[in-house]
């Protein structure tokens, strides 16, 4: 089943309005569209944020009754939607239900003067769906129901291009059903495994596998908790969300350094490192292009893999609940995912967990 890529993430959150002003702010998104009471959406609230090939929308309920309303109390800020690019919505809906897919929402087509979005979705863990939209056929801003979202307040862009993967958290024993549901309904296939003993600390552990279609543009790591001596980052996201879910959605640059000088003088947070990260850094990953002192400063991680090396940084949760986070990554050939970084990481999330009061 081909994908084109990644059409959009969306976002159920406690304050549509502000969540966007945030989001522009920190993270230099662009206003793009909107859809709520003044467009005949009764119901709920949803801003169309973008930059480069990124969509981020977010959405809030009208009244406390909503169904939205009952997952924000359940998960808080969280992903509810990763929109899948597609040629072909209703035939993405017919293969993945005939090979197990559980229905999220039957084949649609809106239409309005700028043409016609075909759409279908199907369930995955958790509270997830992925929702398939087919556009070929559209020319509005956005799709069907939004109207263009105009601004006078539009902060610069950080030098964000494109969602590169998103990272889910299953409960003890799920990461295997889950890699068999994205290999059986979504051809996708495991390029990449971690066990405990790749991703341990003194404390804790856990488990991943990552996913991905036939061309590599949607990449899925699953990961589960794993037995340690103290509560993983995964149990202690699995506890706040209440459940499954979308640990961090990791977004591509090509100047790190720049984007993440940006992202911080905005007041972005990010998990740091201890110093002597850098003391022998290059010995392990050679030669890198970057000046290793701005790298240092900002606490960004290097590794390297057969195909080249890429450099790495985490946001801390961009919300009150220890749950969703970003990473922001630049790929100089690498296809890897840091896994010489995992150690130095996660006790840099552990000394976050043991300030909560969660390890």
């Amino acid at each position: 089943m081909p994908l084109v890529g990644t059409d959009y993430v969306e976002l159920y959150v406690g304050n549509a309005k502000q969540s966007a002003h945030y989001y522009k702010t920190a993270f230099g998104f662009q206003s793009l569209a909107y859809a709520g009471p003044e467009t005949g959406v009764r119901d709920r609230v949803s801003y169309v944020l973008m930059q480069d090939k990124i969509r981020l929308i977010l959405t809030s309920p009208l009244n406390s009754d909503h169904p939205i309303a009952e997952h924000h109390k359940k998960h808080g800020d969280g992903v509810k939607v990763l929109a899948l690019w597609v040629d072909d919505a209703y035939d993405a809906y017919e293969q993945t239900i005939q090979r197990g897919g559980k229905s999220y929402m039957e084949p649609q087509t809106l239409t309005d003067d700028h043409g016609e979005i075909r759409m279908s979705g199907i369930h995955t863990y958790g509270e997830v769906v992925h929702i398939f939209v087919e556009r070929k056929n559209y020319r509005g801003v956005f799709m069907p129901g939004f109207v263009p979202w105009k601004s006078d307040y539009n902060p610069s862009p950080v030098g964000l291009k494109y969602v590169d993967h998103c990272v889910g958290n299953v409960g003890w024993n799920q990461m295997n059903p889950w890699v068999k549901f994205y290999e059986d309904v979504m051809g996708f296939r495991n390029i990449l495994s971690f066990d405990d003993k790749d991703i341990s600390t003194e404390y804790s552990a856990l488990m991943s596998k990552v996913m991905s279609n036939g061309n590599g543009y949607v990449k899925f790591p699953i990961n589960e908790p794993a037995e340690g001596k103290k509560r993983s980052q995964v149990e202690e996201y699995l506890d706040f969300y209440e459940g499954e879910g979308v640990q961090h959605i990791a977004v591509a640059t090509s100047n790190i350094i720049e984007t993440v000088r940006d992202l911080q003088s905005r007041g972005v947070d990010f998990l740091r490192v201890p110093q002597n990260y850098y003391d022998h850094i290059l010995d392990r990953v050679g030669h890198i292009d970057e000046d290793l002192k701005p790298l240092s400063e900002l606490g960004i991680l290097i590794d390297r893999d057969d195909e080249g090396y890429l450099l790495q940084i985490f946001t801390k949760p961009v919300e009150d609940r220890p749950t969703m986070f970003f990473e922001i990554i630049q790929r100089k050939g690498a296809k890897s995912f840091g896994k010489g970084n995992f150690k130095a990481l996660f006790e840099a999330l552990e000394q976050e967990q043991a300030l909560r009061g969660n390890l």
